[in-house]
Parts: C-alpha cells; structure tokens; sequence
C-alpha cells in the first residue's frame, strides 16, 4: 500500500509504479480532498487526527482482504506508516518511509496553514512547492508541472484538515515500539523534512535502514526516481533477518538470498552447471557465503553490495565483479552510486585495478540497456498486435 505526501495525488508514485507491480499487488490511496477522495472523510472542524488516516489505510486493506501488507509512504503518508507500524504491528509486514518526520513542526504552523488554505485555496500553496517538493528547473518539467497543477486541483477543505492531522501528529515517543523492517529514506536537500529527521526516525526504530538520495528534495521518489526505487524493491525482496540452525536451513536460506541478489536466472544456470566434483563448493558457497554472511542482519544489502564490489576490485576479480555489479544494482544501488564505490576503490585499490573495474561496469550498464531496449520493443510490438486485433 502506498500512501502520498500532503498536495499530491496518486500520481507521486507513478514512478514508481512499474517496478513495484511486477512482483507485488499495489494499492494506492488519495488523500481525503486529494485526487479522487472525497474531503468529508475527514472532520473539517479542526479535530481530525493521524488515526483517522490510518483507520482509512485500514479500512482499504481490509476491503482487499488484506490482513497484513507492506506499506510505503511520502511525508504525511509516511507518517501514516509509522502510526500503523507502532500502533498496529499486526498489519504491517514492512514499512518505507520517504521523506517523513516524527514530527512535522510546531502545531501552530500548521492550523495557521489550515486557516490559509480554508480561506484562499490550495493556489495559496503553489507558489512555494517549487524549492520544496523539488528544485526549480525541476517544476518546469511535465512532470513537475503536472504534481503542482494537483495541488491546484486539491479540495481546500481536505487539505486544511490534513494539516489539522499534522498539528497534533507526533510520534517521537512511539518509534521504538515498531517491531516491522523499515526503511528510512531522505531527500538530501530536502527544506521541509531534512536528512536530521529521517536520522531521527533510524535511530529510534530498531534495525532501521537509511538512505540519503543526492540532489533530491521533498518529493525524493519523483525528482531522483532510480534511487527511490531501487531502495524500496531491495527492501521488500529482503527476507526477514533469522538465524539458520543446521546446514538445511542454512542452506535453504542462504539459496532464497542469493536468488533475490542474483536473479533466479543466474542461480538456475549455476546449479545446472553443478557436477559431482563441484557440488561441495557450491553447496559450501550457499550455506556460508549466503546462508550466514548476506542473510545477517548486522548490514543492509547496499552495505554489503558496496563492500563486495571493492573487494572484487582489490584482488582483480572482473568475472565476479560483473556479477555483482548487476547484483548491486538489484540491491538498491544507482549507477552512480557504483561509480562513488570505483572512484573509492581508485584511492585505496590502486587505479589500474579501478580503471579495469569501470570498464567492466561499463560493458554491464551496455549489456543492460540493450536488454531493456529489447523488452521495450517486444512489449511495443506486442501491444500493437493487440491493437490490430
């Protein structure tokens, strides 16, 4: 379930989207006054709360028939993840939160912003989104402009109440009772909820994860959407974080991990490939390598893909480095992200072992391109035989 920031229709999470409904069944919500929702779900007389949002949140899932689900959310929607986290551990299996706070400011910014809002419209709001939700060159993209023409569109009365929720919203003394995997994610440059806030966020909840997206303000996800993207499909592939006892366990584990980081693909070639004399390695690799160092809970996935990589590199390993490149892409990394971890690995590796490292990135990011660029046109193809029909 995704859930969106304050101003905003489900269309913040269009770039998303794509990527997260291959492997996993979406909903998203609106915002009351938002989109397509009606305002009068929640009270226009001052009194509405995070509860009320998050009963909403609920009351979607339940229609799904939902009783447990993976939820993400943009500021005021990731305010309602960490509600549901802490007061419903229940219903929620993971939580992302994308440029969020524990708490959002003094109340009286914000019933000063309602009164605003009820009295003028959202046009009294657009003004200051460019510099806030992104950069100014940024709004003057179509998708910029589109995002503000939403906040145009949105119900003065839906929106004045949402920051009724935010005045009185405060989950600071509640974040370490979320027992859920989370992942904390911060837009860099981010004026309305700073990197200081998501830190806040990471610390209080146990074993929570944190990612700063570069160059990216409030609406992380839609200015920087590769980053974003590939932190959130990371985080819903990762296994909850156990303990195998025995060699079968460790086994299964560590081949369910190295499936997600590897690709099935990959995985199915290297077990075809397996005969009676490499057997033993390759079920040593899977329940060591695997099935106890990448399934601990000591480091994320990004973590761990940054450090193999420049180990890769120091010792000359191309072959595997290729590897684990797309396995770093995978767990979250951008490429240029890859590129910090090479340009790193120049200073304390050596730089003909870096140079030899970006070539070999180079050749995956080709390889890479070419194959999207043939999946697009099959899909292409593939529609216009539909349309012929």
């Amino acid at each position: 379930i995704l859930g969106p920031s304050l101003g905003t229709s489900l269309a913040v999470w269009e770039p998303q989207l794509p990527a997260l409904a291959r492997g996993h069944r979406v909903l998203r919500w609106d915002l009351p006054g938002h989109g397509g929702s009606p305002a009068a779900l929640l009270p226009s007389d001052g009194s509405a709360t995070i509860d009320d949002l998050a009963a909403l949140v609920l009351r979607l899932a339940d229609e799904q028939g939902w009783e447990r689900f993976a939820y993400a959310g943009i500021s005021i929607g990731g305010a309602v993840g960490l509600h549901l986290a802490a007061h419903h551990p229940d219903r929620i299996s993971r939580l992302s939160v994308v440029c969020s706070s524990a708490r959002f400011g003094a109340p009286a910014v914000w019933r000063e912003r309602a009164a605003l809002v009820r009295a003028e419209g959202t046009e009294a709001m657009v003004a200051s989104r460019p510099g806030t939700w992104f950069s100014h060159d940024f709004a003057r993209t179509p998708v910029g402009a589109a995002l503000i023409e939403d906040l145009r569109a949105t119900d003065r009365a839906g929106y004045a109440a949402c920051c009724d929720v935010l005045a009185t919203y405060d989950m600071t003394a509640d974040l370490a009772k979320i027992t859920a995997p989370t992942l904390v994610v911060a837009g860099r440059d981010d004026p309305a909820t700073p990197p200081s806030h998501a830190r806040q966020i990471a610390d209080a909840v146990p074993g929570a994860s944190l990612l700063e997206v570069a160059g990216a303000a409030h609406l992380a996800g839609v200015e920087r959407p590769e980053a974003v993207t590939g932190a959130l499909l990371a985080h819903l592939s990762n296994p909850v974080p156990s303990q195998p006892r025995d060699d079968a366990s460790r086994h299964d584990a560590g081949m369910a991990v190295r499936r997600a980081v590897l690709g099935d693909a990959h995985v199915a070639r290297a077990v075809a490939r397996t005969t009676p004399f490499t057997a033993r390695f390759q079920d040593f690799i899977t329940r060591y390598a695997w099935g106890e160092i990448w399934t601990g809970d000591g480091l994320d996935r990004r973590t761990r893909s940054c450090i193999t990589l420049t180990a890769l590199i120091a010792h000359g390993h191309d072959a595997e480095l290729a590897m684990h490149i797309r396995a770093a892409l995978t767990n979250g990394l951008t490429r240029d992200e890859i590129g910090e971890v090479l340009l790193q690995s120049a200073i304390y590796c050596g730089v003909p072992a870096a140079n030899s490292a970006f070539a070999t990135a180079q050749h995956v990011f080709d390889e890479l391109d070419t194959e999207r660029a043939e999946t697009d046109s099959d899909v292409d193809s593939a529609s216009h035989s539909d349309t012929e029909k």
